[in-house]
């Protein structure tokens, strides 16, 4: 059933089909959007996530689509709950993302809206394989406290723009980051947030996270 966010768009869950079943996603649809982002959540997270959800309201504000999405089905995410072995096979989930954005810009949002991808810890490497094997159709990245690192040789095939954001006391993911930008030859920038860790619960470390995500965005989608 759709209901109204706090940034007054509509959010709907939608449903869809990948090879095994089915996977979950909320999507909110501003009417005057000027792209949409597709959230790819990190290890042992959800589409519920309270800290993509937060920014996920932010970039709405700034008239962005955004999907947040489950990217295991009921029957993986059990599997994955008593071997934990899904979250970590980065090449999967870069699939299935690739599937799930090949439907979404054909048969849910159309094929006229620029995309871009949010990724956060692995969710950031899963989103980066994505991108570079979807160079025509995605226009922007960006990485929160991610582990791009993980995308290993597919980041120098990466054409899309891309932001890496860092919480400054996260020191070795900070470290893993800093190795990556040097691998990317697309348009790129790694910002660190002072004093943030990797989870940004610091007072007004999200927050920061969410206006350089947005800024980064509506530079590349608008």
């Amino acid at each position: 059933m759709p209901h109204t966010t706090e940034t007054g768009h509509q959010l709907r869950e939608i449903q869809v089909p990948v090879p095994g079943g089915i996977i979950a996603g909320d999507l909110a649809l501003p009417e005057a959007a000027r792209g949409i982002v597709i959230f790819a959540h990190g290890s042992g997270s959800s589409r519920l996530s309270r800290r993509n959800r937060w920014v996920a309201r932010q970039l709405e504000a700034l008239n962005l689509a955004t999907l947040l999405l489950d990217l295991l089905t009921p029957d993986e995410e059990a599997v994955d709950a008593r071997t934990a072995a899904l979250r970590f096979d980065i090449p999967f989930l870069a699939r299935r993302l690739v599937h799930v954005t090949d439907l979404v810009r054909d048969d849910v949002v159309g094929p006229g809206l620029p995309l871009g991808y949010f990724g956060a810890s692995t969710g950031a490497a899963a989103a980066l394989i994505a991108a570079a094997e979807q160079p025509a159709a995605i226009r922007a990245v960006v990485s929160r406290g991610g582990r791009p690192d993980l995308a290993e040789l597919a980041l120098r095939q990466v054409r899309a723009p891309t932001l890496l954001i860092v919480g400054g006391a996260d020191r070795e993911v900070l470290a893993l980051n800093q190795a990556a930008l040097a691998q990317l030859t697309c348009p790129k920038d790694l910002r660190v947030v002072p004093r943030a860790t990797h989870l940004f619960e610091e007072a007004g470390a999200l927050e920061e996270v969410a206006r350089l995500a947005g800024e980064w965005f509506t530079r590349y989608l608008a």
